[in-house]
C-alpha cells in the first residue's frame, strides 16, 4: 500500500523521523499528496500502456480479426538524496537556551530538501546527472502547446489541459505568477473562489475543482523558450494515483539518523537521507501545458 508522507509521519513512533517527515511534506507541494510505493530492492519496473487493441462488428458464423494491444516496460531506478547536519558541541550547549540549536539546523536541511526534491520531481533528468531521477519534464507525453512562439494564457488553454488527461487531473502545478494568471482569468470571466485547505489547513485555489498546488521559488517560472520567445512557462496537470497514475517510489521513506558526537571533531551530526523516485504509470496521466507567456 503506497502512502503520503504525511500519513508515514503518523505511523512513526520516532519524533525525530515524525517531525522531519512532516516538515519535509509541509515545504513540498508534490511531496504533500504524492503516494509513494514502497519497492523491494533499488527500482521499480511496470507496463506503460501503449497502444489498444482493435475492436469491430462481424457477421454470424464469422470471426473476429485478431489484435492485441501493446505495453511499454518502463524501470524507474530510486535515487539517493539527502544530507548531515552537523552542529559543534560548543553551540548546542552554550546557545540552546533559547532554541534548541541542533532542531532548528534539521529544520533548514529539510526544508532544503524539500526544495530540492521538487526541482528534481520537474526538472530531473538522468542523462544530465545520473545520480537523479527523472522528472515530470522528461516523462511527461501529452503536451498542449499554447502556440507556436507561445501566447498569454486563456480557459481554453486550461481546459484542453484538464482534458488531455485520462479520467481528469487531481492536481495542477504552477508557479506562482502562473498561478496569479490563472487567478485573473478566473476573476474576469466567472469569480475567484478559494474553498479547498491542504493538509496543514492553507487555503488552496482550484480550476475546474483541481487543486492549484505551488512549486516553489525558481521552478517552472517564465523562463522557458518556445518558438521565437524566451519568457514562456509551463503547467502540469496529473492524476496522482498509486496504482495507474503519477506516483512516487521509495524503499524505507524518509530516513533519520542521529550519529551523536563524530570522532573527528567535537559536532553532533543528524543524517537525513530518502531514497526515492518518479513514475508516471499511465503516459495520460500526465499533460504539460507549454509555450503561456506573462500578460503584458
Amino acid at each position: 500500500m503506497a502512502l503520503t508522507l504525511i500519513e508515514s509521519a503518523k505511523l512513526s513512533q520516532d519524533m525525530l523521523k515524525r517531525g522531519v517527515i512532516e516538515e519535509y511534506a509541509k515545504n513540498s507541494a508534490a511531496l504533500e499528496i504524492l503516494p509513494f510505493i514502497e519497492v523491494a530492492g533499488n527500482s521499480f519496473a511496470y507496463n506503460r500502456e501503449g497502444t489498444l487493441p482493435n475492436i469491430d462488428f462481424r457477421e454470424v458464423n464469422k470471426g473476429y480479426t485478431e489484435s492485441s494491444g501493446t505495453v511499454n516496460n518502463q524501470t524507474a531506478n530510486l535515487a539517493i538524496m539527502g544530507g548531515d547536519v552537523d552542529v559543534d558541541r560548543f553551540i548546542a550547549q552554550t546557545r540552546s537556551n533559547i532554541n534548541d540549536q541542533r532542531a532548528i539546523q534539521i529544520q533548514l536541511k529539510t526544508k532544503a530538501l524539500a526544495k530540492f526534491f521538487d526541482k528534481n520531481f520537474i526538472d530531473g533528468d538522468v542523462a544530465v546527472n545520473p545520480l537523479g531521477f527523472d522528472g515530470l519534464n522528461k516523462l511527461t507525453t501529452e503536451i498542449v502547446s499554447a502556440g507556436e512562439n507561445g501566447n498569454p494564457l486563456t480557459l481554453t488553454m486550461l481546459d484542453e489541459l484538464l482534458d488531455a488527461v485520462d479520467g481528469g487531473p487531481n492536481a495542477l502545478f504552477m508557479s506562482k505568477e502562473m498561478r496569479r494568471q490563472v487567478k485573473a482569468l478566473i476573476q474576469q470571466h466567472n469569480g475567484y473562489i478559494e474553498n479547498e485547505y491542504d493538509a496543514f489547513g492553507r487555503p488552496v485555489m482550484t480550476y475546474g475543482g483541481v487543486p492549484i498546488r505551488i512549486i516553489g521559488d525558481g521552478i517552472l517560472g517564465f523562463d522557458e523558450t518556445q518558438g521565437t520567445s524566451t519568457d514562456t512557462g509551463s503547467i502540469y496537470a496529473l492524476r496522482i494515483d498509486e496504482a495507474d497514475g503519477v506516483a512516487g517510489i521509495t524503499n524505507g521513506g524518509v530516513n533519520t539518523e542521529d550519529l551523536g558526537e563524530l570522532q573527528e571533531k567535537p559536532a553532533y551530526r543528524t543524517r537525513i537521507e530518502f531514497y526515492a523516485g518518479l513514475v508516471v504509470q499511465n503516459s495520460k496521466s500526465s499533460a504539460r501545458l507549454k509555450g503561456v507567456q506573462k500578460f503584458s
